[in-house]
């Protein structure tokens, strides 16, 4: 008896983030009878890609490596269709998918259009509808969608945003968010972190992380965030700070030049998937531009001060676990504050239901691609939405 043939599924991915939500994907697709799994990393971040591929123990089978000193835009887009011509040449896969709205992303997506590849886009439908906040990344995930035909949808809102869009009812499915189950990979109890640092601070009841990168606040809105952190430290001696400085040199000269001195504030390199995901699940709050961390957070129980003026994420607030204070110094101090001294409204924000999955969308984006591919009788049960 012949040996059914394998679908080949290339994945796709260049940024830390992108490698974080796309790992345990890459593992569930390895666990696949119907499935052979193909890894491709442009690598558009080097360091920080490379440190998710370690955590998670994977090995790309096509490494771009495409990243350079002050790239541009359009220097990584020449350099990663250059690339990925070669390998879909070589690969030769039945499906592409691409995750999010990276440069990467979209550029994965238009190679396999031109090569008329299936293509799958994991976390579709992700709105704000001003292409230029985020930028480039809105315009990066609505291109993307107007070229991919499975859309993997991370929670019924997105679904609507592209059904809005004329994209077919039957092509759409609810999946949840993969990062929710990179965190069953990752975080432990008995954590034994990287940086000597972290494992001094693993009691200590007041422990808040911080995180800041994003290109929309570079700048002033930068200042006013580290200026926010130094009177939280200046007047909450009880409380310990950590903030994984971002290698951006715009985010790093200002962080240390108002915070290096403060005794309660640790300024530390940023860390590889699992020691962050461990030292959320141990703080009290986080302060936050990153979306994916305004989702790994939800799941971990811990309240979210989101310090952006657009979140991408707008389940969350709904829903109660992140709270949206932008870059406004009185109001990231005023909240943080009130998370700090009353108890009821940190208990809210801890009880509220997670909106982005439960754990198992990786299971339900391969068995809708097994569909896609009738090697699967019925499409996988949606993720409602409900919480975990």
């Amino acid at each position: 008896m012949l040996e059914e043939a394998k679908i080949n599924v290339l994945t796709i991915f260049g940024t830390r983030p992108e490698a974080i939500k796309m790992a345990p994907l890459v593992k569930m697709i390895e666990k696949s009878p119907h499935l052979n799994s193909i890894v491709c990393v442009t690598a558009q971040h080097r360091e920080m890609l490379d440190q998710v591929l370690q955590a998670f123990a994977i090995e790309p089978d096509y490494d771009l490596d495409i990243m350079q000193q002050r790239q541009t835009l359009s220097g990584v887009a020449i350099r990663a269709i250059e690339g990925l011509e070669k390998v879909i040449i070589d690969a030769k896969p039945h499906l592409i998918l691409v995750h999010g709205d990276t440069l990467t992303t979209f550029i994965g997506a238009l190679a396999a259009y031109w090569h008329q590849i299936m293509i799958g886009h994991v976390e579709a439908g992700l709105r704000t509808y001003d292409k230029y906040f985020p930028f480039p990344e809105e315009m990066n995930r609505q291109l993307t969608g107007r070229l991919a035909d499975l859309h993997f949808s991370p929670t019924p809102l997105s679904r609507e945003h592209l059904l809005t869009e004329r994209i077919p009812a039957e092509k759409i499915f609810v999946t949840g968010n993969t990062v929710i189950d990179a965190l069953a990979y990752t975080v432990d109890q008995d954590y034994i972190f990287s940086q000597e640092i972290l494992n001094t601070l693993k009691d200590e009841p007041y422990l808040i992380t911080v995180t800041a990168h994003r290109r929309e606040n570079l700048g002033e809105p930068m200042e006013r965030i580290a200026s926010a952190v130094k009177r939280l430290a200046e007047n909450n001696p009880q409380v310990k700070m950590v903030w994984p400085v971002h290698k951006n040199p715009a985010v790093m000269e200002i962080a240390h030049r108002k915070l290096g001195n403060l005794a309660n504030v640790h300024l530390i390199e940023p860390l590889d998937p699992s020691d962050m995901h461990n030292l959320m699940a141990q703080s009290y709050l986080i302060l936050t531009d990153s979306v994916g961390i305004q989702e790994e957070a939800a799941a971990l129980g811990k309240p979210v001060l989101a310090m952006g003026d657009v979140t991408k994420r707008p389940e969350a607030v709904a829903a109660g676990t992140v709270l949206l204070v932008g870059t406004d110094e009185e109001l990231i101090v005023s909240k943080t504050t009130e998370l700090l001294h009353d108890q009821e409204a940190y208990a809210q924000m801890q009880r509220a239901v997670n909106p982005y999955g439960d754990g198992q969308a990786s299971r339900r984006i391969v068995e809708a691609i097994e569909y896609a591919f009738l090697k699967r009788s019925s499409p996988p049960e949606p993720f409602t939405g409900e919480g975990n």
